[in-house]
């Protein structure tokens, strides 16, 4: 990929414009693997912006130059261009996206053959929801029916993984409270992440947010037990109080750990679940405050090595039991933070004889938070063949993990 590439240039993308404000443009994806009976979409929306002219953009927000010795290094993190919306009115932002979630959520279903119709359950991350019923909002302009099943997961980056890991995974489940996996067993399924992160970040002066972080989604189909078959996972909080990288919760969350967990359950009706993850927050009362780069690398590698580890002995352990103890993981999908972060991780994991491959897939994107894991993926499905095995490992701020380890096929 070109220093200037950007996704809107792919061969592939289809583009238009909203008609929202001067014009929004929009660009998606669509991907499907017949062999495996699985499809889904990915996208993003706004101007892009590439490494150079992106300072322009973090001035305007900051309402000064950006300085030579505060400017990232972005190409060395592995981003070359990302994508921002321009200052718009919240009724025009809610607009925006919720035209956006609407559309990738019907391209999604059309990659794996289904109509919006036909699905029985929508899971979507999103750090900063634009509107706390964002999910119910986009699914029923999309035409999902009111009786599917709606999860809003609210865990930062990890958003989508552990969307995915809760409709793969029994053994999520919390007393009284729904198996979602149980659930959705057989089932037509969404999960993805939609991360309108140029709106989440607009009110923040931090300069390393504001450098970083840019809009994406990305949606697949799972029709879990078939398409999708569960093997083993984890997930696992490690509250950052020190708050490395806050986050400003514009979710529903009491701001209590209760129970141990820093994650909250709720049932908003008998259609919709919300999962929340409490945040330390700024201070300031702005979107987001990050102590510095190197408080990240710090903050995700040294547990999500651990992580990461456990599941994948839980994986060699599963595999000699199946008598399959030469099986390897084909590829990780990993939350694109920066690149620096992952080849650190891959370090890590290598030095405890944990290696499989971990491509670096989201140049053109920026970190796009929850969004992140869903397109690597689909970028990853053409490469991927029946009978393969494929880790996920999302992990974000709060700071919370999901790892698991699934058999690909339908």
């Amino acid at each position: 990929m070109t220093e200037h590439q950007s996704f809107f240039e792919r061969p592939n993308v289809k583009k238009e414009v909203f008609q929202v404000a001067q014009g929004v443009p929009f660009g998606f994806e669509s991907v499907s693997n017949s062999a495996l009976g699985i499809g889904g979409a990915y996208g993003s929306w706004g101007e892009s912006y590439d490494n150079v002219r992106l300072r322009e953009l973090v001035a305007q927000r900051r309402g000064e130059a950006l300085k030579d010795e505060d400017a990232i290094n972005l190409s060395e993190l592995g981003f070359v261009s990302r994508h921002h919306t321009p200052l718009l009115n919240i009724a025009d932002h809610l607009e925006v996206e919720t035209l956006v979630g609407a559309r990738m959520l019907q391209e999604a279903a059309r990659a794996n053959g289904w109509e919006p119709a036909d699905v029985q359950a929508v899971l979507i991350g999103s750090s900063g929801p634009v509107t706390p019923d964002y999910l119910l909002q986009i699914c029923q302009r999309a035409g999902i029916p009111e009786s599917a099943l709606k999860v809003s997961v609210h865990k930062a980056c990890d958003g989508s993984v552990a969307g995915l890991h809760l409709a793969l995974n029994p053994g999520l489940a919390r007393k009284g409270q729904m198996n979602i996996a149980e659930e959705l067993l057989g089932k037509k399924v969404l999960v993805g992440g939609i991360e309108g992160l140029s709106r989440f970040t607009s009110d923040t002066r931090d300069k390393n947010a504001l450098q970083l972080f840019a809009n994406a989604a990305g949606i697949i189909g799972v029709i879990p037990g078939e398409t999708f078959k569960f093997l083993v996972g984890k997930d696992h909080e490690a509250f950052d109080g020190e708050g490395v990288l806050a986050i400003r919760m514009r979710y529903p969350h009491s701001r209590q750990n209760e129970n141990g967990s820093f994650v909250e359950v709720s049932q908003e009706n008998s259609a919709h679940i919300r999962v929340a993850g409490l945040m330390h927050e700024p201070e300031d009362g702005s979107s987001v405050m990050m102590a510095g780069m190197m408080g990240m690398v710090k903050l995700f590698v040294r547990t999500g090595v651990q992580v990461v580890t456990e599941v994948f002995n839980e994986y060699a352990e599963l595999m000699n039991k199946l008598g399959t103890p030469e099986k390897k993981i084909s590829v990780g999908v990993v939350h694109h933070a920066n690149y620096k972060i992952n080849q650190l991780k891959a370090k890590h994991l290598k030095n405890a004889g944990v290696a499989f491959p971990m491509p670096w897939l989201l140049s053109d994107f920026g970190n796009v938070s929850a969004a992140s894991n869903m397109i690597a993926f689909l970028r990853q499905l053409p490469n991927i063949k029946p009978g393969d095995n494929i880790l996920f490992d999302g992990f974000g701020a709060g700071t919370y993990y999901d790892v698991l380890a699934v058999t690909m096929g339908g």
